[in-house]
C-alpha cells in the first residue's frame, strides 16, 4: 500500500491536494495550516466516520470537527497502490450521513474494486482495524504516544507471537465470560436474581392462593350454615303467617258477631225512641250532673276528713304526751323558757359570789399584816402608855378577819347548795345545759299548741262541708223526682241524668258503633278472613315473631355478604391463575435456577481457568514484544536503555544499559517517555502490521519532544523504515526537512 494523492472537503481542506512520497515524506507546516486535518482525513477515508458519536465534555465527534469550513459538502479522495494496481477511494455525503457515500475503483476507470465497501475498506487494506491503527501506525496531533490496550490488538499480538492465530484474545473472552456471569448474577438484574424473585414471587402466589382457597372453603361452609338458617327462619316466618290467618278468622267472626249486636241495640233504641217521657233541657240535665260530681268530691273529702280528723286527735294526743315534763308542770314553753334563764342568771351570780367569798382569807391575812405593820410603826413614832397595845391591836384585828372568815364560809356552803338545787331541779350537772332543756320543752309545747290547731282547722271544715253535702242533696233529689221519682240514692239520680242525657247519644251511639263494626268486618274480609278455622296443626315456633323476622333479616344480610366475599375471593382465585400451572411454574424455575447457578459456576471455574493460562500465555506475549521495542528504544537513546518491559495493558517501563531495576515512564523525562512509547508503537506496528502489507506510518508532530541528537537518531531510524512502508511525518518545525534537506530519498513538502 502506498498512498499517491489525497484531496479533501475536510475541515480546513477547501479543495486541497497532497500527494506524498513513496518512502519517508517530510511536511512542515506551521500551526492551524491543516497537519492534523490530513491525518485525520487520511484515517477517515480508510475506515469511514463515527456518525453514533456525540460531543462531549472536552471534545468533539470527528462528525462535528471535520465539517468543511466553507460549508461544502464533506467528501474526498485517494489514490493508492495497492496490490500492484492503482485504486482511488471515494467519499462523499449520503443524505445528511458524511462520508456516508463510498466508491472504491481502479483508477482512471469506472471498474469497482471488489471486496471493499464503506465499513470494511480500511481492514481489509490495512489488514487491521480501526483500533490496530490507532495503537500502532497511526500517531494523531494531541494523541499521547503511550498506547492503551485494546482487545482487538491485544488478541493480534498474542495471536501472532504465539499461535499464529488472530482469533484468541484474553480480555474479549475475559469480557466475554464476565458478561455471561453478570447476566446470571449481577445484584438484581441478573438471570439467577430475577430467578430467585419469580421463585420468592411463585411461592408467594401459591400462599396466597392456598390462604383464598381455604377463605374460599370457609366461607363456602358459612354460606351453607347461613342458609340453613335462613330456611329454618323462613318456616318460622311461615308458621306464623298461619298463626296470623287463625287469628285472622277468629277476628272475622268477632267482627261479625259484634256487628249483628250493634244492629240489634240499634233496632231496639228506635223502637222505644217513641216511648220516652218529656225531660228536661239539656243544660238542666248537665247542671245536675255537676252537682252530682260536686256531692261525690263533697263525699270523698269528707271520708278523707274524717281520716285526717283521727289523725288529729292522734296527732295531738301524741304532741301533749310527749310535751308533759315534771320539770315545768303547768308551765307553757314561754314560761319554761323566762323561768330557766332567770334560773341560769341566779345560778351564775352565786357562782360570782362565791369566788368573791374565796377571796376574803386573802384579804383578811393583808390588813391583820397590815394592822400589825402600821401598830408597829406608830409605837416607834408615838410614845404608848403600853407596849402591849399594837398585840392587842393585833389580836382585835385577826379577831375580826376570823368572824369574816366564819361568815363566808357559811356564805359558800349555802351559795352551792342553792346552785346544787337548781341544776337538780333541771337535771343536769352543768348550767349551760339549763338553756336547751327549756327549749326543747318550749318546742315541745309549741308542736301541742300547733296540733291542737289543726285538730280545730279539721272539724270546722268537716262541719262546712256536711252542711253543704245536705243543701245539695236536697236540690238534686227534688229535680231528679221531675222526671225519675223512683231514685232515692246519688247513685241512681246519677244512672236517671245519664240515661236522660244519653237518648239520643245513645242512639248516635249506636249509629257510630254499627259503622264501625261494618268498617271493621269490611276490612277483615278484604284481608282474607273467614267464617270457619281450618282443621291444621301449627306449632308455635321457638322465638317471637318480630324476633323471628330480625333474625332472618340479619341471616340474608349476612348471607348476602357471604356470597359477596366468596364471589371475590373466588375472582382473586380466577385472578391468581391455577395451582397446578404455578407448581409446574414453580418446578420449572427451580429446574432452570439449578442450571442457571450450574452455569454460573462453571463460568466461575473457567474465568479461574482463563487467568492462571493467560498468566502462561503472558510468559509468551511479553518477551517478543519487548525484545522488538528495547531494540528501537536503544537505537532511539543512543544506547543508553537497553530493554523495555510492558505489561499486559502496555504499560512500558525501561532499564538503562548496566542497570537492574526498570524505570517507569511517569519517572522519565516527556521526550524520553516519547521515545520509549515511539519504540513500542513500532514494535506493534512490526509484529501486527508488517512491513511487506505497507501499511503507511503516520505520525504528526510526533518528535517535538526530542532533543536535536535524539531526533536525528529517530530520522535516522525512520528513514530505515522508509524502505520498508511508507512513512508520513507531520511536523510544526523545521528541524526535520532541514536534517532531510539534501537527502533524496525524502521528500519535503511544505504546506
Amino acid at each position: 500500500m502506498n498512498i499517491k494523492s489525497m484531496t479533501a472537503f475536510f475541515g480546513n481542506l477547501d479543495g486541497k491536494k497532497l500527494e506524498p512520497g513513496t518512502g519517508l515524506t517530510i511536511i512542515t507546516a506551521p500551526n492551524e495550516s491543516g497537519k492534523s486535518t490530513w491525518a485525520g482525513f487520511l484515517k477517515a477515508m480508510l475506515y469511514g466516520i463515527n456518525t453514533r458519536e456525540s460531543d462531549k465534555k472536552g471534545s468533539i465527534a470527528d462528525k462535528n470537527r471535520y465539517q468543511p469550513w466553507s460549508g461544502a459538502p464533506m467528501e474526498g479522495e485517494l489514490t493508492m497502490q495497492w496490490q500492484g494496481r492503482d485504486i482511488t477511494l471515494r467519499r462523499g455525503p449520503k443524505g445528511r450521513t458524511p462520508f456516508g457515500e463510498f466508491t472504491a475503483v481502479y483508477t482512471g476507470t469506472a471498474e469497482l474494486v471488489p471486496a471493499l465497501f464503506s465499513d470494511t475498506c480500511g481492514e481489509f487494506i490495512a489488514g487491521v482495524g480501526r483500533e490496530v491503527y490507532e495503537r500502532s501506525a497511526f500517531i494523531g496531533a494531541g494523541i499521547p504516544l503511550s498506547i492503551n490496550s485494546a482487545p482487538e490488538l491485544e488478541r493480534r499480538i498474542a495471536a501472532l507471537v504465539s499461535t499464529g492465530q488472530e482469533e484468541i484474545s484474553y480480555s474479549q473472552v475475559e469480557s466475554q465470560l464476565k458478561e455471561w456471569q453478570r447476566r446470571r448474577k449481577h445484584n438484581n438484574s441478573g438471570m439467577i436474581p430475577r430467578m430467585m424473585n419469580e421463585l420468592e414471587e411463585v411461592e408467594t402466589v401459591r400462599r396466597r392462593l392456598a390462604r383464598i382457597s381455604e377463605d374460599i372453603s370457609v366461607l363456602a361452609q358459612t354460606r351453607q350454615t347461613l342458609r340453613t338458617a335462613s330456611a329454618e327462619l323462613e318456616d318460622w316466618l311461615e308458621s306464623y303467617r298461619r298463626l296470623d290467618r287463625h287469628e285472622l278468622n277468629a277476628r272475622y267472626a268477632q267482627a261479625q258477631d259484634a256487628l249483628d249486636t250493634a244492629k240489634a241495640q240499634l233496632s231496639d233504641l228506635d223502637s222505644g225512641r217513641n216511648r220516652q217521657a218529656e225531660l228536661p233541657s239539656k243544660e238542666e240535665l248537665k247542671r245536675a250532673q255537676g252537682e252530682i260530681a260536686y256531692l261525690t268530691a263533697l263525699d270523698s273529702e269528707l271520708r278523707q276528713a274524717d281520716k285526717a280528723l283521727t289523725q288529729a286527735q292522734d296527732a295531738l294526743d301524741t304532741a301533749r304526751t310527749a310535751g308533759e315534763d315534771s320539770r315545768f308542770v303547768g308551765q307553757s314553753g314561754e314560761e319554761a323558757t323566762l323561768r330557766g334563764e332567770a334560773d341560769v342568771s341566779q345560778f351564775n351570780a352565786l357562782s360570782t359570789r362565791i369566788t368573791q367569798l374565796k377571796k376574803r382569807p386573802l384579804i383578811c391575812t393583808i390588813v391583820v399584816a397590815g394592822t400589825f405593820g402600821l401598830s408597829m410603826v406608830a409605837g416607834q413614832f408615838v410614845t404608848l402608855p403600853s407596849p402591849y397595845i399594837p398585840l392587842a391591836v393585833t389580836a382585835l384585828a385577826a379577831l375580826g378577819a376570823v368572824v369574816v372568815l366564819m361568815t363566808g364560809r357559811s356564805a359558800q356552803k349555802r351559795s352551792r347548795a342553792e346552785m346544787a338545787q337548781l341544776l337538780a331541779r333541771y337535771n343536769v350537772t352543768e348550767v349551760t345545759e339549763i338553756p336547751s332543756q327549756t327549749q326543747d320543752y318550749r318546742s315541745r309545747q309549741q308542736l301541742a299548741d300547733d296540733a291542737a290547731l289543726a285538730l280545730r282547722q279539721v272539724r270546722s271544715g268537716i262541719e262546712d262541708r256536711r252542711a253543704r253535702r245536705t243543701n245539695g242533696w236536697d236540690d238534686l233529689i227534688a229535680f231528679v223526682h221531675t222526671f225519675a221519682p223512683e231514685v232515692t240514692a246519688l247513685f241512681g239520680c246519677s244512672a236517671a241524668l245519664s240515661r236522660a242525657l244519653g237518648a239520643d247519644d245513645q242512639h248516635a251511639m249506636a249509629h257510630l258503633r254499627v259503622e264501625g263494626a261494618q268498617r271493621l268486618f269490611d276490612e277483615l274480609s278484604a284481608q282474607g278472613g273467614q267464617a270457619f278455622q281450618t282443621m291444621e296443626f301449627v306449632t308455635q315456633p321457638p322465638l317471637p315473631k318480630a324476633e323471628t323476622a330480625a333474625r332472618l333479616r340479619a341471616t340474608r344480610d349476612e348471607l348476602s355478604r357471604v356470597e359477596r366475599e366468596l364471589a371475590q375471593r373466588q375472582g382473586e382465585q380466577s385472578a391468581v391463575g391455577d395451582p397446578a400451572a404455578l407448581a409446574a411454574q414453580e418446578e420449572c424455575l427451580r429446574r432452570d435456577l439449578a442450571q442457571r447457578q450450574m452455569e454460573y459456576d462453571a463460568l466461575t471455574m473457567a474465568l479461574e481457568g482463563l487467568r492462571r493460562a493467560n498468566v502462561r500465555l503472558q510468559e509468551r506475549f511479553s518477551p517478543e514484544l519487548n525484545r522488538i521495542a528495547g531494540d528501537y528504544f536503544a537505537r532511539l537513546t543512543g544506547g543508553k536503555y537497553e530493554s523495555i518491559s510492558l505489561t499486559r495493558e502496555l504499560e512500558a517501563s525501561a532499564i538503562q544499559t548496566g542497570g537492574i531495576m526498570p524505570r517507569r515512564s511517569l519517572s522519565l523525562s516527556r521526550g524520553t517517555a516519547d521515545q520509549m512509547y515511539l519504540a513500542v508503537r513500532l514494535a506493534v506496528c512490526d509484529l501486527c502490521l508488517p512491513a511487506e502489507e505497507g501499511v503507511p506510518l503516520i505520525l504528526d508532530d510526533a518528535l517535538t519532544a526530542f532533543d536535536d541528537e535524539r531526533l536525528e537518531l529517530a530520522l535516522s531510524l525512520l528513514l530505515e523504515l522508509s524502505e520498508k512502508r511508507q512513512i508520513l511525518l507531520f511536523s510544526c518545525q523545521k528541524r526535520e526537512g532541514a536534517f532531510f534537506q539534501s537527502n533524496p530519498n525524502v521528500t519535503n513538502l511544505t504546506l
